[in-house]
C-alpha cells in the first residue's frame, strides 16, 4: 500500500459478481474549449453529439467517433491554469479503419503525430497523438 492511502479489503463473500461493463467514456477538462473542439472535430474527426450550455455560455461538448465518446469541459482555472494534464495515462481507441489513412488525414488537417504509424510486435498498427492540453491518445487497428 502507498503511505497515506486507506487499505482496501474486498467484501468477504463466497461469490462476487463480475463487473459487466459495456463501455467507457472519458471526460477531459481543457484550457480552451473552442480550440480543443476544433482539434477533436477538424483534425481528428470526432463529431459533436451534444453541446452543453448554461445561460447561453458553452461549458462542455459531447463528442463521438463510432462507439467512442469523449466529453470535453471548459476549465474554470480554479486549480491553476498551468497544472499538468494527461500525465501518467493514455486513452486507447481501436478502429477497423486504415491507420495510415487516419494518420495522413490528421497531418493534412494540421495535426501532429507523436509517433507512428507503427507496427507493434503483437500485430496491431498504431499511431500516437496528443491533444492541445497534452492528453495522450493511441489509435490502433488490431491485427487481422
Amino acid at each position: 500500500m502507498t503511505p497515506g492511502t486507506p487499505e482496501f479489503s474486498p467484501p468477504r463473500t463466497a461469490e462476487r459478481a463480475p463487473l459487466e461493463a459495456q463501455s467507457l467514456g472519458a471526460s477531459l477538462t481543457v484550457k480552451n474549449l473552442q480550440h480543443s473542439l476544433d482539434w477533436y472535430t477538424n483534425v481528428v474527426g470526432f463529431a459533436v453529439e451534444r453541446r452543453h450550455e448554461r445561460d447561453g455560455k458553452l461549458l462542455a461538448v459531447s463528442l463521438r467517433a463510432g462507439d467512442v465518446r469523449i466529453l470535453i469541459n471548459q476549465d474554470d482555472g480554479a486549480k491553476g491554469w498551468e497544472r499538468p494534464k494527461g500525465e501518467g495515462f493514455s486513452l486507447q481507441i481501436t478502429t477497423s479503419s486504415d491507420i495510415d489513412a487516419i494518420a495522413a488525414q490528421i497531418e493534412q488537417r494540421g495535426g501532429t503525430l507523436a509517433a507512428g504509424p507503427t507496427d507493434m510486435p503483437w500485430g496491431a498498427r498504431m499511431i500516437r497523438l496528443n491533444d492541445p492540453d497534452g492528453f495522450k491518445f493511441v489509435i490502433s487497428r488490431p491485427a487481422t
